[in-house]
């Protein structure tokens, strides 16, 4: 890459998208439309991919095996893991996470539409809006994805006709409202052909709206997120007692949020101690700031305890610790998740111990109505948990930090991650549950 075009792509900014859909909707194909049509194929992809698909008996090149890498994917014709691609235009450069259809990997949509700023949501002209497409866009609005594409794809098995797109697309934005999806725009795309994937249609002149690339390199992104609550949780502890550093203590992370300042008064939770910072090593020099996905290390003043899992924030601006944890979840084990689980709960750097006191709701897809008190989530079903931690922790609201509101549950016995947890309100909210279990009766 030569000067000029690095310094130009270093002047652009990241999205960070997700392509999610049912079986066979055309997920890779449009992601490898969008590699090669952009010019981000090298050449020895591209021979390696027209070798396989010449063997597999096919006329051209199969463009969903530059995502489909796992063998089992390519003997399927499925994508079963999540494949990160990294690739950029001179707009803007894209980390892209193309995420399974199946329903027993959705799990992995979660994964990957974790970090997304932006999730794209195929759907097979032939077959409209279906069970896998409403669960996808409720986990897009559960995750709190600021813009949502319906990607209407294989617009040519219908006859490119007006009619079937403006019937999907109206079906399928009145379900992501109902959602609380902010934004939602709908492309008619054929993957296969390449229309209004990175080249206009030339047979859709009915459609006046942008081809997918161009959405992607013109939705706006903010990253700026050193207005919001500052946190730093600590994930190490870097104390050298050498010669030259005899009495350094340093804490060490990645800021999650907001921005901090030597001389700022912290408070680090959940013990609640005092300090001031007294200086910022960023890549081993003292700065006067740091801000938001910077990793830094961070000095006080006073000789506080602070461990790895522990939070760093403003005294002014300090969330509250809890043991009494109420979110939305999505749950992602074979194993069903019950009232009185006991679990592990892992917030940021900061595992704990916990106890599955309620289940009030599970959300119904098809009319996004909570049926109460389940009893137990099974795989892939969404709803309400209320969790006691035997520790204090420092959580926030989803809402307000998709960082450090977020959390998962995971099986003691073997460390399988059981759950992925949003806290606070959500659109599958229930009205509160009073039990007289929520008074006493619990051992932490």
């Amino acid at each position: 890459m030569s000067t000029s075009t690095a310094e130009a792509l270093s002047e652009t900014t990241l999205l960070r998208f997700a392509t999610a859909g049912s079986v066979d909707d055309g997920k890779s194909t449009l992601v490898g439309r969008l590699l090669h049509d952009s010019k981000s194929v090298l050449a020895d992809q591209l021979e390696a991919v027209q070798r396989a698909s010449a063997s597999r008996g096919a006329d051209g090149p199969d463009l969903a095996l530059l995502t489909d890498g796992l063998r089992a994917e390519r003997e399927q014709g499925i994508t079963i893991d999540v494949a990160y691609r990294y690739f950029a235009t001179a707009r803007r450069r894209f980390i892209l996470a193309d995420t399974p259809g199946h329903v027993q990997y959705t799990r992995n949509m979660v994964t990957g539409a974790s970090t997304a700023e932006l999730t794209v949501v195929l759907v097979d002209a032939r077959n409209g809006v279906v069970e896998q497409t409403r669960r996808h866009a409720a986990i897009a609005a559960l995750l709190r994805v600021p813009h949502v594409v319906l990607a209407v794809n294989k617009m040519d098995l219908v006859g490119y006709r007006e009619a079937e797109f403006a019937r999907i697309a109206e079906e399928f934005t009145a379900y992501a409202t109902q959602l609380g999806v902010p934004d939602v725009t709908a492309i008619p795309i054929s993957a296969l052909a390449g229309d209004n994937v990175v080249e206009p249609s030339a047979v859709m002149d009915w459609y006046g709206g942008p081809t997918v690339l161009e959405h992607l390199e013109t939705v706006p992104v903010s990253h700026d997120l050193s207005h919001c609550h500052a946190r730093l949780p600590v994930q190490y502890v870097i104390r050298p007692q050498s010669a030259e550093h005899p009495d350094y203590r340093g804490y060490a992370g990645q800021i999650a949020a907001g921005s901090f300042h030597v001389g700022d008064e912290v408070t680090v939770l959940p013990s609640g101690r005092t300090s001031r910072i007294s200086g910022i090593d960023l890549l081993g020099e003292p700065v006067d700031a740091a801000w938001t996905t910077q990793s830094v290390t961070v000095l006080l003043q006073d000789d506080v305890d602070v461990s790895r899992g522990d939070l760093i924030v403003p005294s002014k601006d300090a969330p509250a610790t809890t043991q009494d944890v109420e979110a939305t979840v999505c749950h992602v084990a074979d194993v069903p998740l019950t009232v009185g689980h006991r679990v592990l709960l892992k917030h940021g750097a900061r595992t704990v111990k916990a106890l599955v006191r309620d289940i009030p709701s599970r959300l119904t897809l098809d009319d996004l109505s909570l049926h109460p008190h389940p009893g137990r989530l099974l795989a892939n079903d969404i709803g309400r948990v209320k969790i006691r931690t035997a520790e204090p922790l420092p959580v926030d609201s989803y809402a307000d930090s998709r960082r450090t509101g977020s959390f998962i549950l995971i099986d003691p016995s073997d460390g399988a991650t059981l759950t992925a947890g949003m806290v606070g309100e959500s659109f599958a909210a229930p009205e509160p549950v009073k039990d007289a279990s929520d008074e006493d009766g619990w051992d932490f």
